[in-house]
């Protein structure tokens, strides 16, 4: 027979475990590059844009600026994602979440 008790307290710190980790890990952040460096996006780890910085040189061309900032930014997004994945799975014992999509 199951335990019901001790599966739902391993259960409830399982959850603190993961608020704590998502809370830390919000705190993180990495950086996004594109172009060779022309644009460097620094976002934290709820994916809010902390900072960018463009090169002079790239000002020139609008249509190719516009592209390397969303490649700087998608760049950094994903960055955030893997760490929050791995995070994740530390905060789980490795229990994997089947793709779910965290609060942030």
């Amino acid at each position: 027979m199951l335990n019901i008790q001790g599966i739902m307290k391993q259960a409830q710190q399982m959850q603190r475990k993961m608020q704590e980790t998502q809370a830390k890990l919000g705190q993180e952040v990495r950086e996004g590059t594109s172009g060779g460096g022309l644009v460097k996006v620094v976002l934290n780890g709820k994916s809010e844009m902390q900072s960018i910085n463009i090169d002079k040189t790239a000002l020139d061309d609008a249509e190719m600026l516009e592209d390397l900032i969303l490649a700087a930014y998608n760049d950094a997004h994903q960055k955030i994602d893997a760490m929050m994945e791995e995070g994740m799975k530390e905060a789980t014992g490795g229990i994997g979440l089947g793709g779910l999509k965290l609060p942030f």
